[in-house]
């Protein structure tokens, strides 16, 4: 058994400049400006129409994240849109093979202490699901049938894509307080990251 903290990988990064300037390519369509581009245009353009409140311009570029968090979490990513989603499969992922290291991989809960009384519960159901898990494979069981007793603390790898506007609506929703904590842990490693790539785009959340 292996646990471990929530962690992303950006998949498609990319310099903030070239990103800026193809929104203000889009942008400045809706008022015939194209002539007023220059090199230096696409910072104060963007900036402006995100103080506007024009965020639809912002929907002509995308990042890609790959999301490794527990599958409780990645339940709730998923109900944002507009987004593509293409998430590890316990249906057809045999977690008692090689590539696995033969072990049932958990994220570990942010909210308890590891030498805390519920702690030691929570990890004590974890190694009790990882056998009851091995055990159904070892007597024939598909992972597809298996997958029934695996919990929210799984490990699962999910990849997002999403537009600048949705991410920005996405990470001002989930790093909210009123938000699960699992999902601040991993929405702030986001937002923070995303704060020091493309500061025009996201620096005002």
């Amino acid at each position: 058994m292996k646990i471990i903290s929530p962690s992303f990988t950006i998949s498609n990064p990319l310099e903030e400049i070239e990103i800026l300037k193809r929104i203000e390519a889009a942008g400045r369509l809706c008022y015939k400006s194209e002539h007023k581009i220059n090199e230096d245009s696409a910072y104060k353009f963007v900036q402006n129409i995100i103080a506007r409140g024009h965020e639809s311009v912002l929907e002509h570029e995308k990042i890609t994240a790959v999301i490794i968090c527990d599958r409780g979490v990645s339940h709730e990513i998923v109900r944002h849109r507009i987004a593509s989603y293409s998430q590890e499969s316990t249906r057809y992922c045999n977690y008692t093979g090689e590539k696995f290291n033969k072990e049932l991989t958990f994220i570990k809960p942010v909210f308890w202490k590891e030498d805390s009384k519920l702690y030691g519960i929570w990890e004590k159901e974890m190694r009790s699901i990882e056998n009851a898990y091995f055990e159904m494979i070892e007597n024939k069981a598909s992972p597809q049938e298996a997958r029934s007793i695996l919990p929210n603390s799984l490990k699962t790898e999910i990849a997002a894509t999403m537009n600048i506007r949705q991410w920005r609506h996405f990470l001002k929703l989930r790093t909210a307080p009123a938000s699960h904590p699992q999902m601040i842990e991993i929405a702030s490693q986001i937002l923070t990251k995303f704060k020091s790539l493309y500061p025009v785009l996201f620096g005002d959340i």
